[in-house]
C-alpha cells in the first residue's frame, strides 16, 4: 500500500486511535479498584475527623474498623431499614421527602467506652456542593464535633467552613432538641441569635451564600433523623 496515500494515513490513524483507546481503557480497569479504595479511605478519614479522630493515611482504614462499630440505616420513624450506610448517595437522597430516605448513621466508640453517632450532610454552597458529617452524644441532643467540606468554594471567604475557625464552633456544647423543641444549629451573620431559640454558630466573614448554605443544610438533612435521635434520648 502507497504509504503517502489518503487511505494508508486513514487506516493508520484509525488503528492508531483503536491500540491507544484500548490501552486507556485498559488502564482505567486496572487503576479503578485503586481509585475506589482511595475515595473510600478519605471518605473514612471525613467520618472520623467529625469525631475529632486524624489517622494517618496508611491507618485510616484500620482506625475506620476500630472506632466504628456499627453502620446503620434508619428511615424517619427511627426504624432501622434495608441498606448499606457506607454507600448511600446523600446527593440523591436530599431530593427525595423525608419519609422517602434512607438516613445513614454511623456509630463511632470513643477510647472512653462513649458513643457518638455521626449524620452525614449534603447541600449546596455558592458554586457547588457542600457536605458534612455531625457528631452527636448518645443523649440524641448534644453535638460532639463537625466537619464540613465543598467542591469548589471561593478561597479564603466560602471555602472557610472547613476550616477549624468554623468547624471549632460545633464543639461548644451545641444542642439540637431546646425546651422539647427540635431546632438543628443555625448559622448566622453577626452573631444575632435565631428568633426560634435553636443554638447557633456565627457564618463566614464575606461568605453569606455558603453560610446560609450549611445553615439550609443542617436543617434539611438532620430534620428526618429527629425521631431516631429521640429514640437515643429515651435510652
Amino acid at each position: 500500500m502507497n504509504k503517502q496515500s489518503n487511505v494508508y494515513t486513514t487506516i493508520y490513524i484509525i488503528v492508531l486511535v483503536l491500540v491507544v483507546g484500548t490501552a486507556l481503557a485498559a488502564i482505567s480497569l486496572a487503576l479503578k479498584p485503586r481509585q475506589q479504595q482511595n475515595e473510600d479511605n478519605d471518605k473514612r478519614r471525613q467520618i472520623l475527623a467529625a469525631v475529632h479522630l486524624t489517622p494517618a493515611a496508611d491507618e485510616v482504614a484500620a482506625d475506620f474498623e476500630k472506632y466504628i462499630v456499627e453502620q446503620l440505616v434508619v428511615n424517619s420513624k427511627g426504624e432501622p431499614i434495608e441498606g448499606d450506610a457506607f454507600t448511600v448517595n446523600m446527593a440523591e437522597q436530599i431530593k427525595l421527602p423525608d419519609a422517602e430516605r434512607q438516613l445513614p448513621v454511623f456509630v463511632c466508640r470513643m477510647t472512653d467506652g462513649s458513643d457518638k453517632y455521626i449524620l452525614p450532610a449534603y447541600g449546596a454552597g455558592l458554586w457547588g456542593p457542600i457536605w458534612g458529617y455531625i457528631a452527636i452524644d448518645s443523649d440524641g441532643s448534644t453535638i460532639y464535633g463537625a466537619y464540613f467540606a465543598h467542591e469548589g468554594e471561593t478561597p479564603g471567604l466560602g471555602a472557610e467552613i472547613e476550616k477549624p475557625a468554623f468547624t471549632d464552633q460545633f464543639n461548644q456544647n451545641l444542642h439540637l432538641f431546646k425546651d422539647g423543641k427540635f431546632l438543628p444549629v443555625e448559622v448566622v451573620k453577626g452573631g444575632v441569635a435565631p428568633a426560634n431559640g435553636a443554638d447557633y454558630v456565627n457564618g463566614i466573614s464575606g461568605g453569606t451564600i455558603t453560610s446560609k448554605g450549611v445553615s439550609t443544610m443542617l436543617d434539611n438533612c438532620l430534620t428526618p433523623y429527629k425521631s431516631y435521635l429521640e429514640k437515643l434520648s429515651n435510652e
